[in-house]
């Protein structure tokens, strides 16, 4: 049956190439030959007996949000500008394409080049793509964004954020006790930073090794 529809369709085409393109005696048989080479190379390759087999395009797994994902709205703002970008970006961490989210954000700050939000976010993808660890250009985008918007709190809790996941947990503390020291009293998100100093403190106790007993 495969075979007969291939006969089928090169007829079909050297009738219609004929009629249209009003070959002369020449032309034809140059057609012919043409199509002659052609069902050779489908009688060398092709499979005409074999079912189907269509593959799917691969998946990618679906990542946690990133500590950035989940508290960035409260210290950044949300519904704005940057937080468009910033949720486009979050998209592709989570299939996995942190290459892609910093683009994302780099052509979000191409249009909003004085956004202090869009700075923080590219420093934070610039980590996450990185491994987790702090780059030169992450530190560079988190200070451009602390430049912009020296009073506000995201910028300098977000570089925290960033040093103590890549284990600089001296720096990142030194950054939100100065951050919390100059906080009003009723900012709501003290309790954000306080939560991480007490992470900070937790880390370090586990990482002490016990006093060995006294001998008697």
């Amino acid at each position: 049956m495969g075979w007969l529809f291939v006969l089928a369709m090169a007829l079909a085409v050297l009738v219609a190439l004929w009629r249209l393109g009003r070959l002369d005696r020449a032309g034809l048989q140059f057609l012919g030959a043409a199509l002659l080479l052609a069902l050779a190379g489908y009688a060398w390759q092709g499979r005409p007996g074999f079912a189907g087999s269509p593959h799917r395009p691969p998946e990618r797994r679906g990542l946690p949000d990133s500590e950035f994902a989940r508290v960035r709205q409260g210290l950044l703002g949300r519904f704005d500008t940057a937080d468009r970008w910033l949720t486009m970006a979050d998209g592709y961490n989570r299939v996995g394409d942190t290459e892609s989210a910093a683009q994302i954000i780099e052509a979000g700050l191409r249009a909003h080049p004085n956004d202090a939000d869009l700075w923080v976010g590219l420093g934070n993808a610039l980590v996450i793509h990185g491994g987790g660890m702090m780059s030169p250009a992450a530190e560079l985008a988190f200070r451009r964004a602390a430049a912009i918007a020296p009073d506000h709190p995201g910028p300098k809790f977000f570089y925290g954020l960033a040093l103590a996941q890549s284990g600089h947990l001296d720096e990142a503390e030194r950054i939100w006790r100065d951050l919390l020291a100059h906080a009003p009293p009723g900012a709501l998100w003290r309790g954000a930073i306080e939560e991480r100093l007490r992470m900070i403190d937790q880390a370090r106790a586990a990482s002490v090794p016990a006093a060995p007993g006294n001998g008697g």
